[in-house]
């Protein structure tokens, strides 16, 4: 294991964010990431573990916010339909750096709050 990352966010304060600055979700997530929690009731849930695990990914890698672009971190569904990551741009870059070969990811949701856990795999560089 290269690192480990977990993030809680809570739900109505996405859910307010997102309200009050209807351009962040573009800012923050890929046109599949909205697509996908804008499908579903309550899209806030949904929106918010995936801003959960782009948060726990950068807690893998050891960086902090602004050193990757967030759009580099696309959470999406594997065939069996459990969360994977894509990594791209400046993230991958660094994920090679630090040895990275495999990312591990599980989402979870309530009402109230959502919450991330990354691990990042390989052989530290």
């Amino acid at each position: 294991m290269v690192g480990l990352g977990f993030d809680l966010v809570e739900v109505d304060r996405m859910r307010r964010r997102l309200a009050r600055t209807p351009s962040l979700a573009r800012r923050l997530f890929t046109d599949g990431e909205r697509a996908y929690c804008e499908a579903t009731s309550d899209p806030s849930e949904r929106f918010a573990a995936r801003f959960a695990a782009k948060e726990a990914f950068m807690k893998a890698l050891g960086v902090g916010l602004g050193s990757i672009d967030w759009h580099d971190v696309e959470v999406v569904r594997s065939d069996s339909g459990a969360p994977a990551l894509v990594v791209t741009g400046r993230a991958a870059e660094l994920a090679r750096s630090a040895g990275v070969s495999r990312w591990l990811v599980t989402l979870t949701h309530t009402a109230s709050t959502a919450g991330a856990v990354v691990v990042a795999e390989g052989q530290p560089g």
